[in-house]
């Protein structure tokens, strides 16, 4: 394959059945992606190399477990394809396992790798569907480990379009890094590389005249900046990812996603994210996802 100096934008999409991938699609075709869903792995440099021929721009590709016996392949692809110098993009769409057999029960579709007991035990059921998910997550763990993962457990459609817009319009850099708040009550999120937990630091919830506002709102900033522990830990996190980014980006990783939890993701963790990210804006590409505001 021929090196392009303008390239061919490729953006790969996988990742667990149930998780959103018709969605990422979508949003890729509505920035003007040509988009081909469950592609063998087999035909997809044929594809590449057709669309370049044909002087292409974009080219957004789905593939999942149904493909199980060729997804060894693609490793190899994807390095020929940066070599050949394409721009490529992969994201692997995830989602906890309680989630993913809820959508399955709410739209009575059959897992890929289900076996087809037709047993009408609701239990014996469930318990087929988690085994398919958890065989699943085991034959698509290299591609996931090669990925920017989006954890869509906890995000609606909008949000999750959202993420995959701002992921392939940021600019192409070695690193792209993410910051994102989260709630802990409503759990972790299964895509970060990194989890840091602020609920150990001053609350602005239980100050009345900030409880409804957020960690972008004014007060809320200069309630926070005044507590020395919330700036220690900034400079904390910040230390910790100054001094290993480089090192991650030495070993070729692509995406780096920080999530950082307090009680309610409104203020605290909202707060560390609007800073770090600010900080790091000039050395790496960054992106800020703040969880549970976007679901409002």
């Amino acid at each position: 394959m021929e090196a392009s100096p303008q390239g061919l934008q490729i953006v790969l999409i996988t990742g667990m059945s149930g998780s959103g991938k018709s969605i990422a699609l979508h949003a890729l075709e509505d920035l003007g992606f040509y988009c081909v869903d469950n592609l063998p792995p087999e035909l997809f440099l044929p594809l590449v190399e057709l669309e370049h021929a044909n002087h292409a721009s974009r080219l957004a590709i789905a593939m999942d477990v149904r493909s199980a016996g060729s997804l060894p392949l693609l490793p190899a692809q994807f390095r020929q394809l940066k070599a050949a110098g394409f721009q490529f993009d992969s994201i692997f769409l995830d989602a906890s396992t309680d989630t993913l057999i809820r959508r399955f029960s709410e739209t009575r579709r059959r897992h890929p790798l289900s076996q087809g007991s037709h047993s009408g035990h609701v239990l014996d059921q469930r318990h087929a569907l988690a085994e398919a998910i958890e065989l699943e997550r085991e034959l698509l763990s290299d591609l996931r480990s090669q990925a920017h993962v989006i954890d869509s457990s906890m995000i609606r459609p909008t949000q999750l379009q959202s993420y995959v817009t701002a992921f392939i319009e940021a600019p192409g850099e070695q690193l792209t890094l993410v910051f994102e708040s989260f709630a802990f009550k409503r759990g972790i999120p299964s895509d970060a590389d990194y989890v840091f937990d602020v609920r150990m630091l001053p609350n602005p919830h239980y100050e009345p005249a900030l409880r409804a506002l957020t960690g972008m709102d004014a007060p809320v900033i200069d309630f926070l900046r005044q507590e020395q522990d919330v700036q220690r830990m900034q400079d904390d996190v910040r230390a910790f990812l100054t001094h290993w980014l480089e090192a991650l980006a030495r070993n070729h990783r692509s995406y780096v996603t920080v999530a950082i939890g307090c009680t309610g993701g409104q203020h605290r963790s909202v707060y560390l994210v609007e800073q770090l990210a600010a900080s790091f804006a000039a050395r790496w590409v960054t992106l800020k996802r703040h969880r549970e505001m976007d679901a409002r």
